[in-house]
């Protein structure tokens, strides 16, 4: 029994060590012990718009703490974002851009007074509502433009201490009242269908014909993506043919900020390489909706 009771123990300092971690303020306090948990949102970090968002803010103390109120802000927004892959590209025009603000309130949790010893769970609960008549976006991290949505929870505990502090980002999705049409759309490509192709190299071009179907231009997410392509007739032989999903990220800007200036759009190509090196291209705009 005593080995028993040895892994037991082990267990639950190894699980207070976790939580402990997990836990961490991102601000350190002055004795590394008085600790601003998780805010956890409830029943799922997945919210609709409109949704009324219920959780709780978990305090982890040994000694227990005065403080000034516990107070949380709640914040969304759409912005372009500055990566590798676009440091220099556009600096200025970012700079230039403003966040187009979706979300923005203060939220009191809990009034000044004493958090005791232990483990305190503050309960708060909001409507995930757009500021105005803005309509919510999607969550989305992409290459330059991002839609973040985030709750920051403060703990103010006196001047001379450092506040504890915890940021949670949640993700919005926004399904569709109703679904769109399958909008299905039939395509032939041959030689003299192509576009954006010299003269010259449309002559050197071998015949062919390739005919197809996308099921769906209208696609819901939690269905495949699925169609149909057929190789009529090819004077040369074809090495491979591919379907890309392309993801176009576009930002409108007229010195400032407009309501459509951020755009997530989708594509599908269907790419067809034949063995003496000649491509061919055909793009279909897809919507993806919930």
């Amino acid at each position: 029994m005593t080995p028993s009771r040895q892994v037991e123990i082990d267990t639950a300092r190894f699980r207070k060590e976790l939580l402990f971690v997990c836990c961490k303020s991102e601000v350190p306090t002055s004795d590394h012990a008085r600790q601003l948990g998780d805010v956890i949102p409830s029943p799922t970090d997945k919210m609709l718009s409109p949704e009324i968002v219920q959780g709780q803010v978990i305090i982890s103390s040994p000694k227990g703490f005065s403080h000034q109120g516990l107070a949380m802000k709640v914040e969304g927004s759409a912005r372009l974002q500055l990566s590798t892959k676009s440091a220099g590209l556009f600096d200025s025009f970012y700079n230039n851009v403003a966040p187009l603000e979706l979300v923005y309130f203060h939220l009191p949790v809990a009034p000044a007074g004493k958090v005791p010893p232990g483990i305190s769970k503050f309960p708060f609960e909001f409507e995930l509502q757009g500021n105005d008549d803005q309509e919510l976006l999607e969550t989305y991290h992409g290459v330059y433009v991002s839609v973040k949505y985030e709750i920051m929870c403060d703990c103010i505990r006196g001047i001379m201490k450092n506040k504890l502090h915890k940021t949670l980002e949640f993700v919005v999705e926004v399904p569709l009242r109703e679904p769109l049409p399958d909008s299905p759309e039939e395509f032939h490509i041959t030689p003299e269908s192509l576009e954006n192709v010299r003269p010259q190299s449309l002559s050197a071009m071998p015949y062919f014909h390739i005919t197809g179907k996308v099921h769906r231009t209208n696609c819901p997410v939690n269905l495949p993506f699925t169609g149909e392509i057929i190789i009529e007739e090819a004077k040369s032989p074809i090495k491979s043919v591919e379907l890309q999903l392309i993801r176009v990220e576009s930002v409108a800007h007229a010195e400032g900020v407009a309501k459509d200036a951020f755009k997530v759009e989708f594509e599908t190509n269907v790419v067809v390489l034949f063995e003496n090196g000649n491509m061919i291209t055909e793009n279909f705009p897809i919507t993806l909706y919930r």
